[in-house]
């Protein structure tokens, strides 16, 4: 049973679309559990019905056609319970709804298993005998188990004709909606384009092509190519091989010929499908198709074709890499997983919104989304994005929901929650120039988080009184190598004279966990709990060195530096990069620099710290909590995993008294301590923290003047009582809504919402 089990479940990934998909299950069901009838119901989310989609041994001209509503029939019965129903005689048990366009009456066994994904019951697999008997447990089992491997294909399939607008049963449907996660607040309506990285056959998206014969020559130009090359490779090596295995480069020549492979993709490519899109699919079909070949010589040609295949887009790429990239108007960046990078390709006045695949809200990217006002959704898993490419999408940031096929209804309403957005902007803009003072003259210094120059332009447009935190590793990431002792400089001047005679702290590099280097790669099982932040520096001191001597360098004649160590988990590891930057101060000093020891200081983001900030705050002359990683390591929660999303939150009862015990021990000890995570930017968040204590709090450009709006409405009198309150509660819900009926009753609840983001 297993081996047709395995077999079912990979001819069925081949499928090209669903109804196939489903044709195929029934009937290889059917035969490896030798009933007369196997068939599939769907639920129509549209029509509120399970419909039949396929059957073996039922009616044909009922596919399609016939539908229960949800809670009608034995089907009805599975998907409501989502349990197996197995029964000797359906037609005795008292839901059994008699169909007579299915020509069933004479069928009484009846074994209904439910199809689940993500919790979400999609429809039901049945099969059926015409004689009284009970299938066994053997049978039960190995349906059940069938349902759960193919789930996924199901939900994938109905999610891409859902991008499509049509519903599983063929109704023309709109308003589509896919859920994700908040990475940056607002709403934007515009034309997705899929990005991708280079030679990864498996994440090309389907495009519509342009110009069919020029993609039909750059397709002929790039096996050509590939043809010169197994040529070359076969005259070098040819003679050290035994003949079988020569004869395999004959193999793969064969293979690109117009009666293989190429013509295959030729077809596609005559048929309007772009040459990198049509290379793709042809690739996924036959690699799939070896795959599950029972010889395992030919299971292993998979792999070749799978080269052969990446070989032949790697010139067509090359090819598409020397055209300019041209991106519209309206530009909703989607892809699978985001990358700073690209990003940065896009023309910022063009990029409105962006979709990811994989990641969190406290992702990289979506840190990067919010500094630069983008509205994001991430973690959107069930999303089809390869066929999105082109089309019309809504993401909506609040509430982390990308919509396809909008109707003009949609499309309306969400126009008219960007205006009240730019609205809300345009009426905050009156407190630029004013102070951050409670109703009760408490003063709060308000700074930002940057990591581009664009963003020292909006902060200091914003009313930012210094930088709290300023990701010296963004730099690094848009470089193809480590930037120079000069080019960090440059870039750090830049920063500290915008802001001069502001503060500027500026964080060593911080790499590792979800910051990889492309030239500096680091692999690892669990890369947050490996080697990142401080420890990377401090085992590489030319690199530290370096940018301590660029850091100091740049601040002559300034002199508003601050520098500050992140992930310190001991106090050696402060002693060790002590020692480097003063080091980097001499040798600056020697050469002839007027420069001066910048203050140090320590982010506060693992348990270790929190509980040494006394210690620490001896040996430096600041401390600063980084509430994302702070928030991620104390409640053991990958914040990239969106499967766990649900489960982090700053507003958690460990994270608050944490967060109050860092506070009460620095201020033991006389140091300022500031607060430079994704809490600060939260209007609801910002009291509690302003509550607790906090000198500074650091936070991205665009929700600086809304926090600014509510530290002006709330006394701190009244921001204490809050904090007094929400320090009993044992939930992070319950908090939250605490905090939310609080702005409500200051009278700022239009900020609700977009505090919900942050």
């Amino acid at each position: 049973m297993l081996d047709r089990l395995r077999e079912i479940v990979q001819e069925v990934n081949t499928a090209r679309d669903l109804q196939t998909a489903l044709d195929i299950i029934v009937s290889r069901v059917r035969d490896a559990m030798n009933t007369q009838v196997c068939s599939v119901y769907l639920l129509d989310s549209d029509i509120n019905c399970h419909v039949l989609m396929a059957s073996e041994g039922l009616r044909k001209e009922s596919v399609g056609h016939v539908s229960l509503q949800l809670d009608e029939g034995l089907v009805g019965l599975v998907a409501r319970n989502a349990e197996p129903v197995n029964l000797e005689d359906a037609r005795a048990h008292p839901n059994y709804h008699y169909l007579s366009e299915t020509g069933e009456e004479e069928f009484r066994s009846f074994l209904g298993v439910p199809i689940i994904h993500h919790r979400n019951v999609l429809g039901v697999l049945v099969v059926q005998h015409r004689d009284k008997r009970s299938f066994d447990n053997g049978e039960e089992a190995f349906l059940i188990t069938l349902s759960a491997q193919l789930a996924g294909v199901i939900a994938a399939a109905e999610a891409s004709g859902a991008i499509q607008g049509m519903s599983p049963s063929g109704q023309r449907r709109a308003d589509t909606s896919f859920a994700g996660i908040s990475g940056a607040s607002g709403v934007a309506i515009g034309q997705a384009v899929v990005v991708f990285p280079h030679a990864d056959l498996s994440l090309i998206p389907s495009r519509v092509a342009e110009d069919i014969d020029a993609e039909l020559a750059a397709f002929a130009d790039a096996l050509n190519r590939v043809r010169t090359d197994i040529k070359a490779l076969s005259d070098s090596v040819g003679q050290q091989l035994r003949p079988e295995e020569r004869d395999l480069f004959d193999v793969y020549l064969r293979m690109l010929d117009d009666d293989a492979l190429g013509r295959e993709v030729n077809d596609l490519i005559s048929a309007g499908q772009w040459s990198q899109g049509a290379l793709a699919e042809v690739a996924t079909d036959h690699v799939k198709a070896f795959e599950q070949m029972k010889d395992p010589y030919l299971r292993e040609r998979a792999a070749d074709i799978k080269d052969l295949c990446s070989r032949v887009l790697f010139y067509l790429q090359e090819t598409e890499r020397d055209k300019p990239k041209e991106y519209p108007d309206h530009t909703i960046l989607v892809g699978e997983e985001l990358a700073p990078s690209m990003l940065m390709e896009v023309p910022r006045e063009k990029l409105v919104g962006m979709i990811s695949v994989k990641g969190s809200g406290n992702s990289h990217v979506a840190i990067l989304a919010r500094t630069m006002g983008i509205p994001t959704v991430m973690g959107a898993l069930d999303l089809p994005y390869r066929r999105l490419d082109g089309r019309q999408v809504i993401v909506d940031g609040y509430n982390g929901t990308v919509y396809t096929s909008p109707s003009d209804q949609l499309l309306a309403r969400y126009q008219e929650v960007i205006k009240e957005e730019e609205q809300l902007v345009r009426g905050l803009e009156g407190l630029i120039n004013l102070p951050c003072v409670t109703p009760d003259d408490h003063r709060v210094s308000l700074w930002v988080n940057t990591g581009l120059m664009t963003d020292v332009v909006r902060s200091l447009d914003h009313g930012a009184e210094g930088i709290g935190l300023f990701r010296t590793e963004v730099p690094f990431l848009l470089s193809e190598r480590f930037p120079s002792e000069q080019e960090q400089a440059a870039i750090y001047r830049q920063q500290l004279e915008a802001f001069a005679p502001k503060l500027v702290t500026m964080r060593t590099l911080d790499v590792g966990g979800d910051k990889a280097l492309p030239y500096f790669p680091i692999e690892e099982a669990n890369p947050f709990l490996g080697w990142r932040g401080i420890r990377v520096t401090l085992d590489h001191p030319e690199i530290f060195i370096a940018q301590a001597r660029a850091m100091i360098r740049a601040s002559e004649g300034l002199n508003n530096l601050q520098i500050m160590l992140p992930m310190v988990s001991n106090l050696q590891e402060v002693t060790g990069a002590t020692q480097i930057i003063k080091r980097a101060l001499r040798e600056l000093q020697e050469e002839g620099l007027d420069v001066r020891m910048p203050p140090i200081g320590v982010m506060i983001e693992l348990p270790a710290a929190v509980y040494l900030t006394r210690a620490l705050c001896q040996m430096v002359d600041f401390v600063s909590v980084g509430s994302n990683d702070l928030t991620q390591y104390l409640l053991a929660v990958d914040r990239n995993n969106p499967r766990v999303a649900d489960l982090y939150s700053a507003f958690h009862p460990a994270v608050l008294n944490a967060l109050q015990h860092v506070v009460t021990e620095a201020h033991a000890e006389n140091k300022p301590v500031s607060i430079c995570g994704e809490m600060a930017g939260d209007p609801g968040a910002a009291l509690l923290l302003v509550a607790m204590g906090f000198d500074v709090l650091s936070m991205n450009a665009s929700t600086l003047l809304k926090v600014k709006a509510v530290i002006r409405a709330v006394t701190l009198s009244t921001a204490k009582e809050l904090l007094q309150d929400v320090m009993k509660l044992t939930d992070a819900q319950s908090i939250r809504s605490c905090v939310d009926l609080a702005l409500y009753n200051a009278g700022v609840d239009r900020l609700l919402r977009s505090s919900r983001s942050n």
